[in-house]
């Protein structure tokens, strides 16, 4: 290419932690700099860089995605009690996408890659299936305490005129501890329209499933939001495209999934979407072929990996061995972040630039040449394993062919 794929609009840039990090410059490096001329605001998501800045930089890159709509995340460490000590952190901070979920009031769509030779683990699956996860809320905005034995636990609401509603939550005789989390009517619609939005662009059916049985008044205000917005709003658009959504429990909704064919969108509470796009992922193959995009109800979108920072790699990466890190999610997360900025702005250069690169990751897989990861899941019968950059070189040796 003589000229590079000029952006007229930026993408925030939210870099990250450990490995990905690593694997995050390699990609621009190698397969994004030789052709675009990458136009992106950047922020420091890093652990180092959070602690430096009391995690006022997570808050700063949420809202600069709400400004420019379109962003790209690298994977981040949130932190648990070894990692204070490893960082020197002031405290243990909070996911940083559970902080920009909130801020944007978004919900998380994670599909899976699908390529030829990497069979899913459930061999009814014939087409890929889209966890929808709620991204406000439930234990990810939670408070917690630890409780002495001898104390009463109490759930208390103090209206606006400061008159006070108890109920007991438990009479503790032993130690033990109490959480409480909450939502909001708000961001549950929200979760609702984007979820029927986002089947009526890809026409798939969509299942929401949750534990209204047991719990009757959180769950089900979900499942009565959900039902009340599709019945007043989207029942006549789907029964036109062809597709249909129903609710169901979230137990008889596992049962569903691991019998159905697959080819829909399972929209799930913001914990049960968190482990249900781990299982749906691995079933599939690998959670480096997945991937995952935030998307609010206004219409913005967060692009990112839907795994971690890949921590066992760096730690040998900073010894000087040779790693062989799946980069094909962080990879997606940037065709993704492209893509949508290149529709947005009309730059059908970024669009078809996106299309070939996601191509070019697929086609070096099938031609045979995968990382670690994915040679044990692989059916075919050539099958050589690349290193990390080495994989990224590949890559671009195809995508060479395709522009």
């Amino acid at each position: 290419m003589s000229d590079k794929i000029k952006m007229p609009n930026p993408i925030v840039e939210m870099d990250g932690d450990e490995m990905t990090r690593i694997m995050w410059k390699m990609i621009k490096d190698i397969l994004l700099l030789p052709y675009i001329e990458l136009n992106t605001d950047y922020y420091d998501l890093g652990l180092v860089h959070r602690n430096e800045t009391l995690d006022q930089v997570t808050i700063d890159a949420a809202e600069a995605t709400k400004k420019h709509g379109v962003a790209v995340k690298c994977a981040t460490i949130t932190p648990n009690a070894d990692r204070v000590k490893e960082y020197n952190l002031s405290k243990m901070w909070k996911s940083p996408n559970g902080t920009i979920r909130a801020i944007l009031d978004g919900t998380v769509f994670r599909t899976p890659i699908v390529v030829k030779g990497i069979t899913p683990f459930i061999p009814t699956w014939e087409k890929p299936i889209t966890i929808a996860r709620h991204a406000y809320g439930d234990i990810y905005k939670n408070s917690e305490m630890t409780v002495e034995a001898d104390c009463k636990a109490e759930l208390v609401v103090t209206d606006k005129n400061g008159n006070e509603t108890r109920q007991l939550i438990h009479e503790f005789t032993s130690p033990g501890i109490i959480q409480g989390v909450h939502n909001i009517d708000k961001s549950i619609a929200s979760f609702a329209r984007t979820c029927f939005n986002y089947a009526l662009d890809v026409k798939k059916d969509i299942w929401f499933a949750s534990k209204d049985t047991i719990s009757k008044k959180y769950d089900h205000r979900f499942k009565d939001i959900f039902n009340e917005i599709y019945a007043n709003e989207y029942k006549d658009k789907f029964e036109a495209a062809g597709i249909e959504y129903f609710y169901t429990l979230i137990d008889d909704a596992v049962a569903r999934v691991v019998r159905s064919k697959g080819g829909y969108i399972w929209a799930c509470k913001n914990y049960d979407g968190d482990v249900m796009s781990d299982m749906v992922a691995t079933s599939f193959g690998s959670l480096g072929l997945m991937s995952s995009v935030l998307v609010s109800p206004d219409g913005v979108y967060e692009y990112e990996a839907a795994h971690g920072t890949v921590q066992r790699h760096y730690y040998k990466y900073l010894k000087g061995e040779t790693t062989s890190s799946n980069s094909v999610a962080t990879i997606f997360a940037w065709t993704g972040a492209l893509r949508k900025r290149g529709e947005l702005d009309n730059v059908q250069d970024l669009i078809s630039f996106a299309d070939k690169l996601e191509k070019a990751t697929i086609q070096t897989i099938e031609d045979g040449i995968m990382t670690g990861d994915l040679i044990p899941l692989s059916s075919l019968e050539n099958k050589q394993k690349a290193d990390t950059e080495t994989f990224l070189i590949e890559i671009n040796n195809r995508l060479q062919k395709l522009l």
